[in-house]
């Protein structure tokens, strides 16, 4: 080969190398993260899992609201959730009602009050694999918070309910029969 074949054929190798190396950097950006969790716009509709109260410093009342895929593991109690389960977490304030204790003969009537979040959680393992499966977002008003580092946050309080319960499946949210 003679010199110029050489370094034609090694600029060739090097151009194909820098457009492999591009294209597979726009392929991983492109791939999933938390940040893209959505709110599906019928999840009002889907069914009841449970209700909680949080009596620490959230002081709210929470439905726990689960679509089909998820509502048939809990209600057959399989674990690991199977991906394309998603469970919301919708929270009100937990505040007295006058209207209500004005009929009783003593205050013992609470409701939701102002609403405060949604959280979602989304069970999908390849594009979550980093938190044991399991994508999680939180929406205000209908809109996603930016908070920094909200999947690793929830994560770790998830991770610490998996420790104590093993088979929880990162959940901590049983089945109301």
């Amino acid at each position: 080969m003679t010199r110029m074949t050489t370094l034609g054929l090694a600029a060739g190798v090097l151009a194909l190398g820098v457009s492999v190396y591009g294209l597979s950097r726009t392929l991983h950006a492109q791939e999933p993260s938390a940040a893209e969790i959505t709110l599906p716009p019928d999840y009002r509709d889907w069914k009841l899992v449970s209700v909680a109260q949080e009596n620490g410093q959230n002081n709210d009342i929470r439905a726990i609201l689960g679509n089909g895929i998820a509502i048939e593991a809990f209600r057959n109690n399989v674990r690991p959730f199977p991906d394309g389960s998603v469970i919301v977490r919708l929270a009100w304030r937990y505040q007295s009602s006058a209207r209500n204790d004005a009929v009783f003969p003593a205050p013992q009537s609470f409701v939701a009050g102002p609403a405060t979040n949604v959280q979602i959680s989304v069970k999908d393992s390849r594009r979550f694999a980093e938190t044991a499966g399991w994508g999680y977002g939180q929406f205000e008003g209908g809109k996603p918070t930016q908070t920094p580092g909200l999947a690793k946050a929830c994560y770790a309080c998830h991770n610490k309910l998996q420790t104590l319960t093993p088979g929880a499946d990162y959940v901590f949210t049983d089945y109301s029969h």
